[in-house]
């Protein structure tokens, strides 16, 4: 069940007034309400450079994952087979891995991590992990849910194919949950090679526009969040 927040004292600018590089704005906080409010305005936060300030992105063009054509090879069936799908039963373990000092571009923070623990608490933001047979946690990813929007954040994997498997179970939930948007911010030739595709700012924030106020929540029916 989603709880919502107070709403954000902080106005953004418009998704199409990004600069060159795709920022919209420096600063603000990362209270629920505004994390949300920058979701539903086309806006992601991501610092600009390593412990630099918070900046407000809207890259154009914008990457998505058409919920109809992620693309399963053959070898990715038979990885499929090895896991086995959760959802909300690991935020902490997840958002970890996915912060890991260790690994290149590394920006999820303290800060960052507790923002999107809140809104895990609050019913918008969600992890899909990938479990291996002998019960340990092998891959995953998290983002976050509104209508039938959903903003994959982050992914991970200890073992081969785990993320890719865990793309795979949330794709399903978003289809099952009547979905319509998969942002994916930029394309890299790993989510190409799963169907990512760009499409013009304008393109995107028109399907947003829908996506969000679709009165439905793809994760209504599965595990809550843990403790």
């Amino acid at each position: 069940m989603r709880i919502s927040p107070p709403s954000t004292p902080w106005q953004f600018p418009p998704a199409d007034t990004a600069d060159d590089v795709g920022v919209v704005g420096i600063g603000a906080d990362v209270e629920p309400g505004t994390l949300l409010a920058a979701y539903r305005a086309g806006l992601f936060p991501m610092p600009a450079h390593h412990k630099g300030p918070m900046a407000w992105w809207s890259p154009d063009p914008r990457g998505i994952l058409p919920l109809d054509g992620l693309r399963v090879t053959r070898s990715l069936r038979q990885s499929m087979k090895r896991y086995e799908i959760r959802v909300d039963t690991a935020f902490g373990a997840v958002i970890d891995a996915c912060g890991d000092p260790r690994r290149p571009g590394r920006w999820i923070n303290r800060e960052i991590k507790a923002a999107y623990r809140r809104l895990h608490e609050l019913g918008w933001v969600h992890t899909v992990e990938a479990w291996d047979e002998d019960g340990r946690l092998a891959g995953g990813l998290y983002g976050v849910s509104i209508g039938g929007f959903f903003a994959g954040e982050s992914m991970f994997h200890h073992q081969r194919d785990a993320s890719k498997v865990a793309l795979v179970g949330l794709v399903e939930v978003l289809r099952a949950g009547d979905a319509t948007l998969l942002d994916v911010q930029w394309t890299t030739d790993h989510l190409c090679s799963l169907g990512a595709v760009d499409v013009p700012r304008a393109r995107y924030l028109g399907l947003l526009a829908g996506a969000v106020d679709l009165p439905v929540d793809p994760f209504s029916s599965t595990a809550p969040p843990a403790p």
